[in-house]
């Protein structure tokens, strides 16, 4: 699979799963619109029962004062006749006190008894004007109520005389409920021929609620009044329509996450695979290198011995088989290093531990190394400084760590190269670590460099041989161990290994 073949399949799949997302998009979008018209609708119906049992409240009050009105009327118009029969009863006696006796003796026996209910003796024809005047100005008075009883409608009060704040609130409530709404409101009542708010629940949302588009008529029946408008605001609105979809929206995102994630895994995925796919061509390139060389000196070896002349001469005869034998444990050696890379990649590898000592080990590696330096103009370096070399380890993992970190150290160290191996005790263990002054690694690449077949680039050129497979198997022997392997690096300066292991 190229390259190419693969930039164009992400570019495709990316492209469907935008569309895929702007379509889900778009979908939630209206959702939340639909939830926005049901539920302004689910308010204006709310609101315009309220207005309305207001309204009947109010027609319910109004005929209950009616009620008592006409009640009162009648007992109004009882007094006022009583009142009359008593002023013409007065006028009358009066009169007839002006022409005879009787009706003098009459009146005065009348003069006495109002003089007397007032403790007091005086004038008889001053009494009854009196009298007179006291029934006309009660007369008068009655009359006055019941024109004022007669022309005082509640219409003409101010909106706040005409309700009460409480029963409104519990009837906004309670439609609300009934329309599945529960979430916090302000209300307030707009007066525009006051220019104001008149009314309102907690007064912090005056600005919202004349922003707002969701007004209502109060008393829409009156004719004779200027309206006055209810209304009402959602501080939380949002939130609530979201709750409403939060389990549809939670759907919705979950499953675009899964898809993103799958998506850049699968991508992920196949960029892995052809890189490694690759290095795994690489690895059979430079295996057969590798091996190749070998092979090929023993066969050229092996023809030169077949030769009767070479025979005879046995110091040349003996150099060939020397040779034979040193290509021969060097095919070996890269044939059990690409053996153990696929025990540990099984996960079957397990571990012979005792007790040894990692200055004994350094020792015996730094033997079979060190021609392989020295042939290259340079030198290692002992810097012992544990106390106490005695860790619990593998003995042979142990040793072929040691040697790849040093046989690395030397391979990236064209010119004379200087290799200082350091031990040291650290709390719960040992810290064994191989400095070089070769020509160092990229911090982009040294985070890959332990990762199974991974090789520094080169480009075209490949000056340094190897399977990329040292530096895994250091990392999963010393993991192995429950140790660590750190890097420290800077190009054309040298690199340090260190790698912690544990005492036991």
């Amino acid at each position: 699979m190229s390259k190419r073949f693969i930039i164009v399949i992400t570019i495709i799949i990316s492209l469907a799963l935008i569309g895929l997302i702007s379509i889900q998009a778009y979908w939630i979008g209206n959702a939340i619109k639909l939830k926005e018209i049901n539920f302004n609708r689910s308010v204006n119906e709310a609101l315009s029962q309220v207005v309305a049992k207001i309204e009947r409240i109010e027609v319910v009050n109004q005929i209950t004062q009616k009620r008592n009105f006409y009640n009162r009327g009648a007992s109004l118009i009882i007094s006022i006749d009583s009142l009359n029969y008593l002023y013409y009863k007065e006028l009358e006696a009066i009169n007839r006190a002006s022409f005879d006796k009787p009706i003098d003796q009459s009146f005065e026996v009348v003069t006495i008894r109002i003089a007397q209910e007032q403790d007091s003796i005086i004038d008889p024809e001053h009494v009854s004007k009196q009298r007179l005047n006291e029934l006309l100005k009660r007369k008068s008075l009655l009359i006055n109520d019941v024109f004022e009883d007669m022309f005082t409608f509640s219409h003409f009060q101010d909106i706040e005389n005409r309700i009460d704040t409480c029963i409104l609130d519990s009837l906004i409530t309670l439609e609300l409920l009934n329309k599945g709404i529960d979430t916090d409101y302000e209300y307030g009542i707009f007066s525009p021929s006051r220019n104001r708010m008149v009314i309102e629940k907690t007064g912090n949302y005056s600005k919202k609620l004349l922003e707002n588009n969701l007004a209502f008529i109060l008393f829409p029946s009156d004719v004779f009044s200027n309206p006055d408008y209810l209304m009402i605001y959602f501080p939380h609105e949002r939130k609530f329509l979201f709750k409403q979809l939060s389990g549809i929206l939670t759907i919705s995102v979950f499953l675009i996450l899964i898809i993103i994630v799958s998506f850049l895994f699968t991508i992920n995925f196949i960029f892995k695979e052809k890189k490694f796919a690759e290095m795994k061509t690489d690895f059979i390139n430079n295996m057969t290198h590798e091996f190749k060389t070998p092979i090929s000196t023993i066969a050229l070896a092996c023809e030169a011995l077949k030769d009767k002349d070479l025979k005879m001469m046995k110091d040349v005869s003996d150099s060939y088989i020397s040779i034979v034998n040193e290509e021969n444990k060097r095919l070996s050696a890269m044939a059990e290093k690409i053996l153990q890379t696929a025990v540990l990649e099984k996960g079957k590898l397990k571990l012979n531990k005792e007790k040894i000592d990692i200055h004994h080990i350094i020792f015996d590696v730094i033997k079979n190394i060190g021609i392989q330096v020295e042939i290259n103009d340079g030198r290692i370096v002992k810097d012992f400084r544990a106390s106490n070399p005695v860790i619990e380890a593998d003995k042979v993992h142990l040793t072929n760590v040691i040697f790849n970190l040093l046989e690395n150290a030397n391979k990236y160290s064209p010119t004379k190269p200087l290799i200082t191996i350091r031990t040291k005790n650290i709390p719960g263990g040992i810290e064994v670590s191989v400095k070089d002054n070769g020509v160092g690694i990229n911090k982009s690449d040294q985070k890959k460099i332990f990762d199974k077949l991974y090789r520094v680039p080169t480009g075209d050129i490949h000056n340094f041989k190897g399977f990329g497979l040292g530096l895994s198997y250091v990392k999963a022997i010393v993991a192995k161990h429950g140790g660590t392997v750190t890097l420290e690096s800077e190009i054309n300066v040298g690199s340090t290994f260190r790698v912690f292991l544990p005492e036991k």
